[in-house]
C-alpha cells in the first residue's frame, strides 16, 4: 500500500515571512507518526494544513489518497482531530456531544446511534451516556474526546497535545486506548507532543525547527545521533565554570536554564577529573544515556517544555467557525 500522508515540497507564507519551507515527508498506514518542534518551528502551521484549516502556498498533500486541494470535503471525512485544548460542549451530555459531531461530519442518519455506542464503548464510557460532561474528571473528557475522533470511522487521527495537563496516570490509560484503537481500526496516528515518553510511542518521529525538517527517523536511530554520555551540571559560577571546563579538557559546554550540559564518551571516567578541577564549585550533577530531548537539544539548540504547549494556533476554534459555515 502507498502512503496514507504524502506531503511534497510544503510551503506557506505569511506576507513576506515563510513559516514552512518545501517539506517532503510521507507516513505510512497504521503508523504512529511524531512531529516535534519548538515554538515557532512551523508544525502548527504545516498541521493546519494537513487538515484543511490552512491553504497552502506551494507545494502538494495527499491524505488516503485524496488531493486536498481539490477533494477537500473527502480529506476530511477522512481525518479525525484531537485537539490540545478541550473542546467539548460541557452543557450536553456525552451522547449529545457525539450526536451534534456526527451530524457535522455527516454521519449516515441511520448509523449515528451505531457509531455512537460503538464509540462509547471503545473508551469505556457507554455506562456515562447520558451523563453531562461538566461532571466527568479530566481523563474522562479526553477520553470523549478520542470517541468523538473516531465517530466517522477516520483512516488517520492527528493528536494536538492530546494528553497535555493529565495526570501520569491518566496519560498511560489515554495511550492505552489509542494503541488498542490502533490496532483494532488500523488507524493511522499524527501526534504532536512535548512529552518525550509519548514520543518515544511513534514509530518515526519528525524534527521540525525554522520551516524545516532537520531530522525524520526512528527514535532509536535519532538517538544514535548523540554518542557517548551526557553530564549535567548544577554550579554556582557558571560562567567561570565554563571557561575552566573549555580551557582544561577542550570541550565546549551548552548551558540549559541553569544547567551546564557536557557530552563525553565515558561519564564515570571523566566525572572524578571534573570534581578535581571544579572543587566544590559543584551544586548537583548526574550521568544519563541520550535521550529523546538530548536530540532535540542537539538538532535545535532549545528544550521542549511543557509551558510551551500552549493554543498557538487557535485550531479549535477554526474548526468550529468551518463548522458552522
Amino acid at each position: 500500500m502507498g502512503p496514507v500522508i504524502e506531503v511534497r515540497n510544503l510551503e506557506r507564507f505569511f506576507g513576506d515571512f515563510q513559516a514552512v519551507r518545501g517539506i517532503s515527508f510521507e507516513v505510512k498506514p497504521g503508523e504512529v507518526f511524531g512531529l516535534l518542534g519548538p515554538n515557532g518551528a512551523g508544525k502548527s502551521t504545516t498541521i493546519k494544513m494537513l487538515v484543511t484549516l490552512l491553504k497552502p502556498t506551494g507545494g502538494t498533500i495527499r491524505l488516503n489518497g485524496y488531493d486536498l486541494l481539490t477533494q477537500q470535503a473527502l480529506v476530511r471525512g477522512a481525518v479525525g482531530i484531537i485537539f490540545q485544548d478541550p473542546s467539548l460542549d460541557e452543557r450536553l451530555t456525552a451522547y449529545e456531544n457525539l450526536y451534534f459531531h456526527a451530524h457535522l461530519y455527516h454521519v449516515p442518519r441511520e448509523r449515528i446511534k451505531e457509531r455512537i455506542e460503538t464509540a462509547l464503548k471503545v473508551v469505556d464510557l457507554a455506562e456515562r451516556r447520558n451523563d453531562l460532561v461538566m461532571n466527568f474528571s479530566g481523563g474522562m473528557k479526553r477520553r470523549l474526546e478520542i470517541a468523538r475522533g473516531i465517530l466517522h470511522t477516520p483512516r488517520i487521527l492527528f493528536l494536538d497535545e492530546p494528553t497535555i495537563g493529565l495526570d501520569p496516570q491518566t496519560r498511560r490509560h489515554i495511550w492505552q486506548y489509542l494503541q488498542q484503537l490502533r490496532e483494532r481500526e488500523a488507524i493511522t496516528i499524527f501526534l504532536t507532543t512535548h512529552y518525550m515518553d509519548e514520543a518515544e510511542i511513534c514509530d518515526r518521529i519528525a524534527i521540525m525547527d525554522h520551516g524545516e525538517i532537520i531530522a525524520l527517523d526512528t527514535p532509536a536511530n535519532l538517538k544514535r545521533k548523540v554518542s557517548g554520555e551526557i553530564i549535567n551540571l548544577n554550579i554556582a559560577a557558571q560562567e567561570q565554570a565554563l571557561k575552566t571546563i573549555e580551557q582544561e579538557f577542550a570541550l565546549t559546554p551548552s548551558v540549559i536554564g541553569d544547567t551546564i550540559r557536557l557530552t563525553v564518551e565515558n561519564g564515570a571516567a571523566f566525572l572524578p577529573k571534573l570534581f578535581e578541577v571544579l572543587g566544590g564549585e559543584i551544586n548537583g550533577v548526574d550521568i544519563k544515556k541520550p535521550t529523546l530531548e538530548d536530540v532535540f537539544i542537539k538538532m535545535t539548540g532549545r528544550e521542549i517544555r511543557e509551558t510551551e504547549a500552549s493554543s498557538t494556533d487557535r485550531l479549535r476554534d477554526m474548526v468550529r467557525r468551518r463548522g458552522r459555515k
